[in-house]
């Protein structure tokens, strides 16, 4: 199966890397509104041997090519909506694929998510929600021995919590509430939530068999508008990412409130943090029974390296992603692709598609987890928990994606 990429950025190229363990298909093309930074994806799959990737002009040129057989949309979360419009027309005017993966956000806001599955439904092919976290080997090992001794023996497990946290994004989009959707909140807590969602949910029955009743949530700005690090983001990334002005949130945290197919109470706890100190990106997540549990850090690694003061370093990211230092006691993530879940994603999702099945994650749930970010944004402008029997949230923006928020001018 031919894969064909929509966006260049970082995201796309963890994805090409983690390709170099997924089998019975190929990376065969990219397309960015970057042609040089298109052509550098490109060239980075072929040194790679996981394709002989080209970049392309445009998306209906790639989706119209015969060696590509579907889609990976990686862009900005501000293009989705545009980007999933310009693969169904090309579908409509001849192309043809097998399916669409689109990255976590599905959308900046519910109403957008919507679309973009109304737009594969149209378009009448397979689609695939890329939500890494889900397919963490710890995490899938971890809740399938949890499940089968500890919930099989004592009850089914009642409380997820899911975190995770780093310094902040590696580009100037992401800090931009009203492309992004807003701050660490939709750009991070979709994986927390899915995550922790994916461990309560029981194994072979479906998300859906937890309901969401009410979600209560707070956002802050905690370390991003502070004035020295205001003017580090305007040095970094120019005059528009003015953090004093129209800031994004950088930390926060949400508790969803579940209810199993038999009626039990179930909770979730999510935090996110782009204002996190420490060694690099931390994911982590427990999961909590009546008589066991179970608990996941990224950063718990087998591998440490030390260097003293003394040493000369330059800074990187080759020990860990979002790499905060380079002197001390330093964890190393020997395999990020792996270790972060990108390979079993991959894979899963190759497989699907080439057997004619949907995945485990769709755009259902890419809907489910956008409906659950935004009801978090809505209760903590409310200051009050929020129902989701009446929450009204199809046509929410968040505060922080108008640019409305701005806690220090407060």
């Amino acid at each position: 199966m031919g894969i064909g990429f929509i966006g260049s950025g970082f995201i796309t190229r963890f994805h090409i890397e983690s390709w170099i363990a997924v089998r019975d298909s190929d990376v065969r093309g990219v397309w960015s509104p970057n042609a040089t930074r298109a052509e550098q994806a490109a060239a980075l799959a072929r040194t790679r041997g996981v394709g002989d990737a080209e970049a392309f002009p445009s998306i209906e040129s790639m989706v119209k090519d015969p060696s590509i057989d579907a889609i990976w949309i990686c862009g900005p979360n501000h293009e989705r909506v545009a980007n999933m419009e310009a693969i169904v027309s090309a579908l409509e005017s001849g192309g043809e694929l097998i399916g669409i993966a689109c990255e976590k956000p599905l959308a900046r806001n519910l109403a957008e998510a919507k679309k973009v599955r109304e737009l594969v439904r149209r378009a009448g092919v397979l689609d695939g929600y890329l939500e890494n976290q889900v397919f963490q080997p710890s995490v899938m090992k971890g809740k399938a021995l949890l499940w089968s001794r500890g919930a099989a023996a004592a009850g089914r497990p009642y409380l997820a919590r899911s975190a995770e946290e780093h310094s902040g994004p590696h580009a100037a989009w992401f800090w931009k509430g009203e492309l992004q959707g807003g701050g660490v909140l939709n750009d991070m807590m979709c994986h927390s939530i899915e995550a922790a969602r994916f461990l309560l949910t029981e194994p072979g029955k479906p998300r859906t068999s937890l309901k969401a009743k009410n979600v209560s949530a707070q956002i802050a700005c905690l370390k991003w508008q502070r004035p020295a690090y205001v003017e580090k983001l305007k040095s970094t990334y120019g005059d528009d990412v003015d953090y004093s002005k129209t800031p994004s949130e950088d930390y926060a945290r949400a508790l969803v409130e579940y209810e199993d197919d038999a009626g039990e109470p179930l909770i979730v706890e999510a935090t996110t943090s782009w204002s996190y100190v420490g060694a690099g990106l931390r994911l982590s997540m427990e999961l909590l029974g009546p008589e066991y549990s179970m608990k996941v850090n990224t950063l718990d690694t087998d591998l440490s390296l030390f260097f003293s003061r003394d040493l000369e370093q330059t800074t990187g990211e080759d020990l860990v992603e979002k790499q905060n230092a380079e002197l001390g006691l330093m964890p190393v993530v020997t395999d990020e692709t792996a270790v972060y879940g990108y390979v079993d994603e991959n894979r899963h999702m190759v497989q699907a598609f080439l057997k004619g099945e949907r995945p485990e994650e769709t755009f259902d749930d890419g809907v489910a987890v956008t409906e659950l970010l935004m009801a978090a944004y809505k209760s903590a402008e409310l200051g009050e928990t929020v129902s989701l029997t009446n929450a009204a949230l199809d046509d929410f923006i968040p505060a922080v994606a108008r640019g409305k928020w701005n806690p220090r001018a407060r």
